[in-house]
């Protein structure tokens, strides 16, 4: 595939629920290249149930799928839980992931910053109430996609742009150190489709995000949780956060310390507190270590019942 100059520094459209508020605010400049036609939408399912998304698949529709909703409700449930009613059957698969950072000083166009080229995070020393509580990057902004959360919990494998196959989550989004970035995708390169695993046998997911307003509004932190219990015991548990680092993060120490486990009070609430494990909170940002506990401990204790 060759990228002409044009390409090289535009701005890709679908239903631009997010580029518009850039180019409104003058964040965005350049050439927009609407890629509605160019992508594929809709949900299909393999011999073995495995999902395919396409990237141009809206919100709305992958949270009202029934399919997902059976195979992969922890997935379903996100896509519900985000944004409006308008927003989600607008905005896309494809540009929940490849979105911008919702940080104030990036969307701020008097401001310099780390994802517009500039030399330092001015979060970092100003005001990052918002931001990461685990701080393993230039950039101090959380990643916006709760999409990605979701996807990460369902260890989508697969992820398919015009250029590559068979991306992870981790190669999409990258390791969070690049501070100038919100994505690995190159300049020009669209994710077409999104491959999941097969589905997981009496798996139950949920997902729940603390916001600090009743409607619409950014998660301060979120959750996507999915589990099997039998016998009173976790035999299956994937736990993914976001809001709280530059990519969001698979809560593995928790993970370990379920697995096999019985699903009692103890176990799950210590589970919880090592959702922690790792993190350096920025001056402004410990709270979001508290709500992180509290969402893993109600989701697990929500799961085991």
């Amino acid at each position: 595939m060759t990228t002409s100059s044009a390409e090289a520094t535009a701005e890709f459209r679908a239903a631009a629920t997010d580029l518009s508020e850039r180019l409104r605010s003058g964040i965005a400049r350049g050439p927009v290249i609407d890629i509605a036609s160019k992508l594929e939408s809709g949900i299909s399912f393999s011999d073995d149930g495995a999902a395919t998304i396409g990237a141009l698949t809206t919100i709305a529709a992958i949270a009202g799928d029934a399919g997902l909703t059976a195979a992969y409700p922890g997935l379903a449930a996100t896509a519900g839980g985000l944004a409006t009613p308008q927003i989600r059957h607008l905005a896309t698969l494809g540009g929940n992931l490849a979105q911008r950072s919702r940080c104030w000083y990036y969307r701020n166009p008097h401001i310099a910053c780390l994802k517009k080229g500039g030399i330092d995070c001015p979060a970092r020393a100003g005001n990052h109430l918002y931001h990461v509580a685990f701080d393993s990057g230039a950039c101090v902004a959380p990643h916006p996609s709760s999409m990605a959360v979701a996807l990460l919990a369902y260890e989508a494998t697969t992820i398919d742009t015009d250029r590559r196959d068979g991306l992870s989550v981790g190669d999409l989004l990258g390791d969070g150190s690049d501070g100038g970035r919100d994505h690995a995708l190159q300049q020009g390169e669209m994710i077409r489709r999104i491959v999941l695993p097969a589905p997981v046998a009496g798996e139950r997911a949920l997902y729940k995000r603390a916001i600090s307003r009743s409607h619409a509004e950014w998660p301060l932190v979120e959750v996507c949780a999915r589990a099997v219990v039998t016998d009173g015991r976790f035999r299956f548990v994937r736990l993914a956060a976001g809001g709280i680092a530059p990519r969001p993060l698979r809560l593995l120490a928790s993970e370990a310390l379920l697995l096999g486990a019985e699903a009692n009070e103890e176990t799950m609430l210590e589970a919880a507190r090592r959702a922690t494990t790792d993190a350096n909170p920025l001056p402004m940002t410990g709270y979001k270590l508290d709500l992180l506990i509290g969402l893993v401990n109600d989701l697990l204790e929500r799961l085991a019942r």
